[in-house]
């Protein structure tokens, strides 16, 4: 019988796979637990619209994930905070304050767990940061901490 896999199942496939399987394990198994779907004209038409679907939402996504990279590829961050005579700061700069001055500075939110600082910034300065917007799409800013002024 074919089947459509509606959820992944170790031996046999993961979502949306077309297998073959025996009847008795089908009918059985599968079906009742909502695991498969019978593979039908009309369901192997719908999925694969659903996949057209999704390859469409995929490259858009892509697209607007380079086009916000060229805007932040270079782009110099500023982040003031509070900080002592020898430049040592009052806490740390993390990275969801980069993402803060990047919903600042653009108007655009990126997730902050996206935003790889090196390490922790408790100091003054410029510092490299990476942003991973999509799966092969890092962009690379710098972020210069400078001293508030209250």
């Amino acid at each position: 019988m074919k089947i459509i896999l509606m959820s992944d199942v170790k031996p046999l496939g993961t979502t949306g796979t077309v297998v073959e399987v025996a009847d008795g394990y089908a009918r059985n198994f599968l079906l009742p637990r909502g695991l498969a779907a019978e593979a039908s004209k009309g369901s192997l038409a719908l999925l694969e619209q659903q996949r057209r679907a999704k390859a469409r939402r995929d490259a858009e996504a892509v697209a607007n994930a380079e086009a916000l990279g060229k805007q932040l590829e270079g782009l110099s961050l500023t982040v003031p905070v509070k900080a002592g005579g020898n430049g040592r700061l009052f806490g740390a700069v993390t990275n969801g304050n980069v993402a803060d001055a990047i919903t600042a500075l653009l108007g655009v939110e990126i997730d902050r767990h996206k935003i790889a600082v090196p390490e922790n910034i408790k100091s003054l300065g410029s510092y490299p940061v990476e942003i991973r917007l999509a799966k092969n799409i890092v962009a690379k800013t710098t972020v210069k901490v400078i001293a508030a002024t209250n």
